[in-house]
Order: structure tokens, then sequence, then C-alpha cells
């Protein structure tokens, strides 16, 4: 207990190299533990992008691109399904259902989708979630579009708005279809997925606005049906649900396989965890430089601690003189190391969480990561243990040096 209270007063006395030290520490720790937790968030918001949907079809491209295409909004297919083998493959026994989505315009650089009313009523996110809505409704006329919760945000629109869509998937575009203005009639509730950032159209309406046919509001008026499918010439692509694991793995052999067209059926799970593996090198990577960081801040106390220990040689000497053992001062140096990285975990975790709640809704709103502002994890515990023991490690090499000091060599330093 009197060496914990002389170590503590030797720190304070040598408080400016001291908080140097502590604030280098405090910023590795921050670094790696915001680096894990949102690794680890990332992974999460973008497993839960899509939830309950067994197999995502469109055109014969790459597995891990047609499910960027389709459901992160991340690049684009250059060839679609035909409506014809949609409505065939769709009717195969075993299908529960079905979401037929169309991509290719856009809203002042935000997505638009044309799809059907089973959107709503089976698209699913995170663990099974429901898509709910903040305000209004889902579509029920060829001229209503309903947003996502960013797009509202970000453009400040309100139910009764209207908005023209723009050709294109681009920031810029140079057909702006101005004679079809859509209606707000709904926006989501916040997903944390590209839901957020999507304007979602009915079917019917991709299909008139580029077919150079009669206005959506002439259409809307004389359709007594208000047909919000129509009859597309081809879907970008369609996600599905099935009855029974045994139908999915029969029906999407089926589909690889279907000869009127190149077509192609993937499991999201599986894709996802493809993708995960090609960016593994980049989690180690972050994770290397944040424990190189965590390296050099504690070499950095190494440093200042060795250079300190030769100044105190005669502090060190006349506590021996008053009876202190060379143990104690072994004990002592690895104390004042175990103390300094531990104050530097505390402080690195308090500005690890001030960086969470700083930063998650720019996260959220930006990247589509939904950072989970909770405890400590188990993992992220066993992390700080890690700096903690190598902080103790790293304090024995002075305190070992302190240990060997004598009595006459202290002494015997002129000055």
């Amino acid at each position: 207990m009197i060496l914990a209270k002389l170590a503590y007063k030797s720190l304070l006395n040598r408080r400016a190299s001291v908080l140097l030290t502590l604030f280098t520490i405090a910023i590795s720790v921050m670094l790696l533990l915001s680096i894990e937790r949102v690794r680890i968030d990332a992974k999460s918001s973008f497993s839960n992008t899509i939830s309950g949907t067994d197999l995502i079809v469109g055109a014969r491209t790459g597995d891990i691109q047609l499910l960027l295409s389709s459901v992160f909004r991340i690049g684009h297919t250059n060839n679609g399904v035909s409506w014809k083998s949609y409505q065939y493959i769709t009717s195969q026994r075993g299908v529960k259902w079905s979401i037929p989505i169309s991509l290719g315009d856009s809203h002042k650089g935000q997505a638009v989708l044309g799809t059907t009313l089973d959107y709503f009523n089976h698209y699913r996110f995170a663990k099974k979630q429901n898509l709910t809505f903040n305000k209004g409704r889902p579509f029920a006329a060829i001229n209503e579009v309903v947003l996502g919760s960013e797009v509202a945000t970000k453009l400040g629109y309100k139910l009764g708005d209207n908005i023209v869509i723009s050709h294109g998937m681009g920031n810029t575009s140079f057909h702006h279809h101005q004679d079809n203005p859509f209606k707000v009639v709904g926006v989501f509730n916040p997903t944390g997925t590209p839901v957020d950032k999507t304007l979602h159209i009915p079917l019917a309406a991709i299909d008139l606005i580029h077919g150079g046919k009669a206005s959506l509001e002439h259409e809307h008026e004389h359709d007594e049906h208000n047909n919000l499918t129509g009859h597309p010439k081809q879907v970008t692509a369609f996600l599905m649900g099935f009855n029974s694991p045994l139908y999915m793995l029969q029906i999407r052999r089926n589909i690889n396989q279907y000869k009127p067209e190149a077509l192609l059926a993937i499991m999201p799970t599986v894709t996802l965890k493809e993708l995960w593996e090609m960016l593994a090198i980049v989690e180690k990577t972050l994770l290397l430089f944040s424990f190189v960081v965590i390296l050099i801040s504690l070499l950095g106390m190494l440093t200042t601690l060795l250079a300190n220990l030769n100044q105190r040689r005669r502090e060190l000497a006349i506590l021996r003189s008053v009876g202190a053992r060379p143990w104690q001062l072994f004990t002592l140096i690895s104390m004042e190391s175990l103390l300094t990285t531990l104050l530097g975990c505390v402080v690195g975790c308090a500005l690890f969480y001030s960086t969470l709640f700083l930063g998650a809704d720019y996260l959220q709103s930006h990247a589509g990561i939904s950072v989970n502002i909770a405890m400590l994890s188990r993992y992220e515990l066993t992390l700080i243990g890690v700096i903690m023991a190598a902080g103790f490690i790293i304090g024995l090499i002075p305190a070992t040096r302190a240990y060997f000091y004598s009595l006459s060599d202290g002494m015997s330093i002129k000055t």
C-alpha cells in the first residue's frame, strides 16, 4: 500500500512526461477499440441489410456483383431478367413469395427502385424485421413514391411533395422525367440499410416512363384497376422466399441451368460470407495498424521510464539508504508503469465512448453502419487486458535496472 502511494506521488511529481505518455496510450486504446467496434458493427450492418430472403435471382454475373447491385445499390448489372422468365420461375412449386426490383434511375444521387406491394409485405432486414412507416403509407397509385428515411431527411421532403426522377444512377443526369412527377405518400422508419437511401415507386411506373407512353397522371385516371405491376419487358433482379429449403435448393439448381436465358441464383447469406472472406485482409490490416500504434506508444513509455530512471538514480539511492530493499525498488518502478498503462486505458475507453456518441449518427447516415453503443464486450476487455499485460512487461525493463542499482552507484553521481 505504501509503495502504491509512493508510485502515485512519483507520477505526480513527473506529471508532464507522464501525461504525455498517458495520452499516447489513451489515443492508441481509443483507436484500437474504435476500429474493432466499427469493424464488427459494419459486418453486422451488412449482414442485417437483408434477412429472410432465400434466393436473389438476376442476370448471370458474379455472385458478389449481383448481391452488391441488387441489395446494396453498389455497381450495376448490364442485363436483366425477362418478365416471362420471372413469371415462370416464381410460379414453380414451393415458392412462397417473390419481390421483383427494377433499378437504373435516381433522384439527386439517390437510387430509385421499382417494385410491387410485395416489397412492403415480405422484405425483411436485421433479424427478420418488417419495414415500418414513420409517416404515410405504401404507394397505392402509379404516380406515388415512398421514401427511405435518409432521403426524406437529407432532401427535406414531406408528404404531398412532388419528385422528379432522372435516368441513370449517377449524381448527374441529363435526362429528367419531368413530365411524370411522383407524389410522396410515405416515409420509412430508419433501418440502417440501403433502404434508407432509396426511393420506392411502382414497377409499372418504371415501364411507363421509359416506354414513352401516356403520362402517369393520365394512366392513373383511366386505369380502373390501378395496376401497379404492369407488364415490364424485364426487371433487374428479384428476391424469393420458399416454403422449404429443399424447394430452394432444387429451384436454385434449375435457375442456374435455365436455358432460355443466362440467369444466376445466389443465397445472400452464403455470398455475404464470401464477401467478408475477400475483405479479411483489410480487417487484418486495420487490426495490425492498431497494434502497431499501441506498440509505439508502449515503446514511448519505455523510453520515458528509462530516461527518467537515469535521472532518478540519486532518488533511488536515498530510498536504499533509508531501508528500501532492491525488490521494493523493482516493485515501485513496475507499479509506476502499470499505473500509467491503467490510467491510459481508462482515459482511452472514455475517449472511445465519446467518439462513438459523436460519430454514431455520421456513420449511420453516410456509411449505413449502425454502431452499437454498449458496454465493452469480452473480446474488447481481452484486448485491454493484453495492453495492460504488455505495459507491465515493458515496465519490467526499467524495474530490473533499478533493482541492480547499488547504493554507492547512486551516491557517487555528481551534480
